[in-house]
């Protein structure tokens, strides 16, 4: 069994380390997607919603729901979990006394870059304007991902074309044996 985490902001490339992850047999476990899924529920913005759940249950609380649902696949016997966009250190803390060598992979890309995918990905909570985009990296970067990806165990670079940032994926699981 093995439990890692990918970390970094937003359209930073999380989600192809994941895709790559999954080509090796991975089950993909996204926050984002739980907070999403709560926001629905409440008819709130994913950012009131990410906001809210921790002003209500605590800053545990998104990696307790997590963990939760981990523990069922884990479970269920699949073997590898990739959790996606894990935010503050309060959140590690929980994975690493929950799943034994959890480790942490983070992602960086300046903000120019991510700010130029994200307009062309178009998801939801995606800001076409800079002023939008800047106000949720802020927003981010308050519950505490900054902490997060400078005591990563892993940093990947991802500022050059999608071959290059795909071959030091592929270099780094195979270094970290998933």
């Amino acid at each position: 069994m093995r439990v890692i985490g990918v970390s970094g902001m937003p359209g930073s490339g999380k989600s192809i380390i994941s895709d790559k992850c999954v080509e090796k047999g991975a089950i993909i476990v996204s926050m984002g997607d739980i907070i999403r899924e709560e926001a629905k529920k409440r008819g709130e913005t994913t950012g009131e919603t990410a906001v809210n759940l921790r002003k209500e249950h605590g800053e545990y609380i998104v990696s307790e729901l997590t963990i939760q649902k981990i523990k069922k696949l884990l479970n269920e016997g699949n073997e590898k979990i990739v959790v996606e966009g894990i935010r503050s250190h309060h959140e590690v803390e929980l994975f690493k006394e929950n799943f034994e060598s959890f480790m942490i992979v983070s992602v960086f890309a300046s903000p120019i870059t991510r700010f130029e995918r994200l307009k062309i990905r178009m998801r939801e909570d995606d800001s076409q304007d800079y002023d939008g985009f800047l106000e949720r990296d802020y927003r981010e970067l308050g519950f505490g991902l900054g902490n997060v990806i400078s005591l990563s165990d892993k940093m990947i670079i991802n500022e050059s074309d999608l071959e290059s940032y795909s071959k030091k994926i592929e270099e780094l699981l195979n270094e970290i044996d998933f």
